[in-house]
């Protein structure tokens, strides 16, 4: 029998995530709504291969909901439109995952809840249809999504195209240090082991090391590969994730960074979710799923139950410390104002800036830094390389 895991809520307005077991997807919604939840979604349960291989790329996701919008905006059926997106689909996955939800969607399924089974499709894209679905304004709140995803896309690709040239730089780095201490050092080693001469201490350290990479290469390059996984696994467990994650933010400047990316992503998040007509605990709850940091995220969840209990959420997001105090800040006027949703995509208009305003001055410095610390070590490993010859030399003349 398959696994399913499935999203619903009580009739006090809790959560309920679990997995289940059910003979189809259908069967497990009908029973769910049988004992009086609002079930939100239904996913099959599958490994890691099978939702990689379903994974649709974000540029084609959003293209397809451009598309999407513009022909029910022209008046087109949401079915019609499915089946003409699905046939022109240049992604196998794309135009598999649109036939899927034709499909349900002509079985009696809301558009929403019909791409809540695709595993693939954001919780935060199922929700903001479901709240569109709600309100009976779907165009324009799939447009408020199409426009938080671009806005969000941009971003992410701005921090990418900072960051390619230093990552080009050090991986040039780590080739020239690799081929200087694997190669030319033993060469050198080789050398003077021929002379028989009598080498500084300092040639002595950089021979031996050089030696060591050399003999025990395969050993080292395993143990690199061994460390990386073990911090892949662990940042897989809730408890060391939550650990690694408290490390990542507490780093002198980077880990600023990393807060106010995520604090953008999630104010943009909840404030595309509240102007579409999502309640607030709800929008925080879907909110959370934006956000990469485990310790932000359990924040946040800690702020949803405060919230639901009548608590602000300004108040909750500064106790549990999800964002810094200017956002707070920022918040409580909006909640004060009734104008929450427009001060939160404030917020994440103003940490867009700050972060990108960081990363220019982070990167201007960064570069240099590189290049003087690789040039001093490779002028330090030459240095104590040709000091012998030099010595050698001198002796020869006179």
């Amino acid at each position: 029998m398959p696994t399913f895991v499935i999203t619903a809520l009580n009739d006090r307005g809790q959560p309920l995530r679990q997995v289940e077991r059910a003979d189809s997807e259908r069967d497990l919604r009908e029973r769910f709504l049988a004992q009086g939840y609002l079930v939100q979604s239904v996913r099959a349960q599958g490994g890691w291969g099978e939702r990689r291989r379903g994974k649709v790329a974000v540029d084609k996701f959003l293209i397809f909901n451009q598309q999407f919008l513009t022909l029910i905006k022209a008046g087109l059926p949401i079915l019609r439109a499915l089946e003409l997106l699905a046939t022109r689909a240049r992604d196998p996955r794309l135009e598999a995952m649109l036939g899927r939800v034709r499909t349900r969607v002509q079985s009696g399924d809301l558009l929403s809840r019909a791409f809540a089974q695709e595993p693939a499709v954001p919780e935060l894209y199922t929700t903001t249809l479901m709240a569109g679905e709600k309100s009976g304004n779907l165009e324009e709140v799939l447009g408020r999504y199409l426009q938080y995803q671009r806005m969000a896309l941009s971003l992410r690709k701005k921090i990418t195209s900072s960051l390619i040239y230093p990552a080009v730089l050090m991986t040039m780095v780590l080739a020239v240090m690799t081929f200087l201490v694997t190669y030319v050092v033993p060469q050198f080693a080789q050398l003077y082991a021929s002379l028989d001469a009598q080498l500084p201490t300092i040639t002595l350290v950089v021979l031996n090391l050089g030696l060591v990479v050399q003999h025990q290469f395969a050993y080292l390059a395993g143990g690199v590969v061994l460390a990386v996984g073990l911090v892949v696994y662990l940042a897989r467990q809730e408890k060391a994730s939550l650990l690694l994650d408290g490390l990542v933010l507490r780093l002198p400047l980077l880990g600023e960074l990393y807060w106010k990316y995520q604090v953008a992503m999630l104010c943009r998040t909840l404030s595309t979710l509240l102007q579409g007509g999502l309640p607030v605990v709800q929008g925080l709850e879907t909110a959370a799923t934006a956000l990469r940091s485990p310790r932000l995220r359990q924040g946040l969840r800690a702020t949803v139950r405060e919230v639901r209990e009548g608590e602000a959420v300004s108040a909750g997001l500064g106790r549990h410390k999800v964002v810094p105090r200017l956002a707070v800040e920022m918040v409580e006027v909006g909640e004060g104002t009734g104008a929450l949703p427009q001060m939160l995509a404030s917020v994440a208009e103003f940490f867009d800036e700050d972060l990108a305003n960081a990363m220019t001055a982070v990167l201007a410095l960064i570069e240099p830094a590189i290049l003087i610390v690789v040039g001093s070590v490779v002028a330090l490993i030459l240095i104590s390389l040709y000091l012998p010859i030099f010595s050698l030399g001198a002796r020869m003349q006179t």
